[in-house]
């Protein structure tokens, strides 16, 4: 896949730990029209470069698709410049993956106190040898995602930007929030609109992307070549296509009504248990529940009940009582 075909349709899902899997990525493809569901570049979870050194079983699970759901980038993360080479190289050799990623902006602070993702953002010098490093060990398509900054007094992403297309990055994702605003506040897309003009690779912009307003909106004041959209996916895997829909178009679509949230929700649920077994899909099945379910009457009700529900069975009979509630 090529610089040029992934930004035929720039409307991306942004890599989120715990939401972009295998059985997520499936269900934002399959509400897709032609020729986006087969041009859609997916994002994965961030990897770790040290578990894919070691092998670990866990990480290894996180690198396998299928092709339903491809083209998919492989985000990386780590703090090693040999290590992350190593991965990028491994990745491209299962032959699966579409592009690689590389994470710069992670605010956790389990990732922040190991030096990785957002961190690495105060060490421009070790970011260029990462970077290099990389993009010298594999062929695929390479890109980086990165925060405005790791604090107020330090929103240098567009000297980490430089640094990236320096090292060979093909493209860039902006997320317009510092690592110590974590998701408060509003994304300062100014900031974003500043790595735009000090690098000539494309530049994705991210933060605060929601509905046709604000995707009008992001573009106009960052100027950027595509868009990424993050939390607002959570529980609305909907929003993806409606968002490509109009850009591609200038038609809104409606949101899904209660019967076709019902519909995806069981499919979602079906695609956890398949890829992750039944006990870790209905745990991660609630937090899923949790955000298709808000903001409807009598949603807290239902959230309640499947954080209850033990089996497939009760979850399955709780997807029953979705379309009894209203917005």
């Amino acid at each position: 896949m090529t610089v040029e075909e992934i930004f035929r349709t720039p409307i991306f899902p942004a890599p989120l730990a715990g939401v972009t899997d295998s059985a997520f990525r499936l269900i934002v493809r399959e509400l897709l029209e032609e020729p986006e569901k087969k041009n859609l570049l997916m994002f994965s979870e961030m990897v770790s470069a040290n578990g894919i050194r070691f092998r670990n079983e866990k990480t290894l699970a996180m690198l396998r698709t299928i092709e339903e759901e491809r083209p998919t980038a492989i985000q990386i993360f780590g703090s090693n410049p040999e290590v992350c080479a190593e991965a990028a190289k491994f990745i491209e050799q299962l032959g699966t993956a579409a592009a690689i990623d590389f994470n710069l902006g992670c605010p956790a602070p389990k990732i922040v106190s190991n030096g990785d993702g957002s961190a690495l953002m105060k060490n421009p010098v070790l970011v260029g040898k990462i970077l290099s490093a990389v993009r010298k060990s594999t062929t695929l398509p390479f890109s980086v995602k990165m925060r405005s900054g790791f604090d107020e007094n330090n929103l240098n992403a567009p000297e980490i930007a430089k640094i990236a297309e320096e090292s060979g990055a093909d493209f860039i994702a902006v997320h317009g929030r510092t690592r110590q605003q974590f998701y408060s506040g509003a994304a300062d897309w100014n900031e974003i609109a500043k790595v735009k003009a000090a690098v000539k690779i494309p530049v994705i912009a991210n933060g605060d992307v929601k509905d046709f307003d604000s995707l009008d909106k992001i573009f106009e004041v960052t100027k950027a070549d595509g868009v990424m959209v993050g939390r607002a996916l959570q529980g609305n895997p909907f929003l993806i296509g409606r968002l490509l829909k109009y850009f591609l178009t200038g038609e809104k679509i409606s949101p899904p009504d209660l019967f076709m949230r019902e519909k995806i929700m069981r499919k979602h649920f079906e695609y956890l248990i398949k890829f992750k077994g039944e006990h870790v899909g209905l745990r991660e099945m609630r937090s899923h529940a949790a955000w298709y379910t808000k903001g409807l009457r009598g949603g807290a009700e239902l959230r309640n009940k499947f954080n209850r529900a033990e089996s497939v069975a009760e979850f399955e009979k709780f997807f029953a009582e979705i379309t009894n509630f209203g917005g």
